[in-house]
């Protein structure tokens, strides 16, 4: 995360609190905060479905609680405006990620109404619905009409517990998702482009599928040159490896479960096991050096310091590459969503966060809640939302030509709120994340075993969790 906060030694200190509380653990988000975020410029469409409601009577001020980074400040801003039209106070209470999910879970399970909201992880929302920390938004969402302004995608993943119950338990508020950048300025040297179409037979550009993206990758690996072709997540301190991988299983038709939370023959499916193989291939052949623990801020690096020639990262820390002080190649780096795997199918790993409305405030406070969400949601304030510099998940909105150029990137991050899907968001979920970390990075990192063999091994484990938790039943 930010000022490299130690995850792993993080995560086990917050599965100690769980423990000894009696509540599940508190977690990091699934993308860590960028040092910048996107700007867009505001739609002048009109604003549309939903309305806001008048702010409840008789409460002044709310309080939301979310980590501390430049999105918590647009969402100050937004408060700000909120005040001036209604009168209610809105203040958003910054924690370091660090301690961002120790303090929520820890004030939770102590029934705290510290906070009125909170804009928590795509993985907290099982935990959060499941220990009745969350309130139920579903009549809420679905009466007003909020519920059908967002894409499917971020709906389901920031917003719905269990997957495809049609219940939800939070707005999908801050967007995030993997994408690529890639060096234009080599992709459309004539030089390079000859010499790519006499050694594949095929144009070099920006890769459709997964076959083409592993021939661009091996066809500017260079050592001798200093230059490789990817630079891709394999961090195993906390998420990142498996959030990396899960970016090429989804779109090769893999997953983490069935329908029915089965994982023997989900997650080692051929499918899966193609997808984990590609990834182990990528990183031996071509992953530039110094990469063996990356996440955001190493690819990124990898990126300026001319060593890739595409990297992966979640779309919240491109904009570093756009600024020309951060990015000598800024001028001409490009982005791309996530390309197809061998059948088409189309996927890409979630990150960002919904908000929340806590379950131990008042009605009162509760009605407010509802209020500032339904006034937050219309289009007209996501797409000043998007100005400011959210990333937001309004479907109308991501569609304006307006907000489509603001920057090189938006087209990509809109396209891949499409198809992105997620890891488990159980209250487990922190268990089958260490099975995946540690099983991944013996195959991927130190060459241990098969991707059968892992893929089976994280089968196993993955079953017994899920067994033992009621998920799914003996047979």
């Amino acid at each position: 995360m930010l000022n490299k906060v130690m995850l792993g030694i993080a995560l086990l200190v917050m599965l100690a609190i769980a423990a000894a509380c009696a509540a599940p653990a508190a977690v990091q988000p699934t993308s860590a905060p960028p040092t910048s975020a996107p700007a867009a410029q505001a739609t002048e469409a009109p604003a549309a479905q939903p309305t806001a409601a008048p702010a409840a009577g008789g409460v002044s001020e709310l309080k939301i609680l979310w980590a501390q980074w430049d999105p918590a400040n647009y969402l100050q801003q937004m408060g700000n405006l909120y005040e001036q039209e209604t009168g209610v106070k809105v203040t958003i209470v910054q924690e370091p990620w660090g301690t961002f999910g120790d303090r929520f879970f820890t004030a939770m399970a102590a029934g705290s109404a510290e906070w009125d909201g909170v804009i928590g992880d795509s993985q907290w929302i099982g935990t959060g619905a499941t220990s009745g920390y969350y309130v139920d938004l579903t009549d809420f969402m679905n009466s007003t009409g909020i519920a059908k302004t967002v894409t499917p995608a971020t709906l389901t993943y920031y917003g719905e517990y269990p997957t495809g119950s049609g219940k939800y338990w939070a707005y999908p508020t801050e967007g995030d998702a993997d994408g690529w950048a890639y060096r234009k300025d080599l992709f459309e040297d004539p030089k390079e482009m000859e010499a790519f179409k006499a050694k594949y037979g095929y144009d070099l550009a920006v890769p459709k599928d997964y076959k083409q993206f592993k021939d661009i990758a091996e066809f500017f690996t260079r050592p001798d040159q200093g230059l490789y072709g990817v630079g891709i997540y394999t961090q195993k301190d906390y998420d990142a490896l498996t959030m990396g991988i899960e970016n090429t299983m989804f779109p090769y038709g893999g997953d983490w479960k069935d329908a029915d939370n089965n994982v023997v023959g989900v997650v080692n499916s051929p499918q899966n096991v193609e997808a984990v193989q590609l990834y182990k291939e990528l990183y031996d052949c071509c992953q530039a050096p110094g990469l063996s623990n990356a996440f955001f801020q190493e690819t990124n690096d990898a990126f300026t310091g001319g060593k890739a020639a595409m990297i992966m990262n979640y779309f919240a820390f491109f904009p570093a590459l756009t600024n020309p002080q951060t990015n000598p190649y800024a001028a001409t780096t490009g982005f791309f969503p996530n390309p197809e795997g061998p059948n088409g199918d189309r996927g890409a790993a979630l990150g960002g966060q919904g908000m929340s409305i806590i379950s131990f405030i008042s009605d009162e406070r509760k009605q407010a809640m509802r209020d500032f969400i339904s006034w937050f949601a219309t289009e007209e304030n996501q797409a000043k939302w998007a100005e400011l510099g959210g990333y937001t998940c309004n479907s109308k909105v991501l569609e304006t030509e307006t907000f489509l150029k603001a920057q090189p990137y938006n087209p990509a991050f809109a396209e891949t709120m499409t198809f992105v899907k997620d890891f488990w968001n159980i209250p487990e979920f922190g268990q089958l994340l260490q099975v995946s970390q540690t099983e991944l990075s013996k195959f991927i990192l130190e060459g241990q075993g098969t991707a059968q063999e892992t893929m089976d091994s994280i089968a196993t484990q993955h079953d017994k969790i899920l067994k033992d938790a009621g998920y799914i039943k003996s047979q």
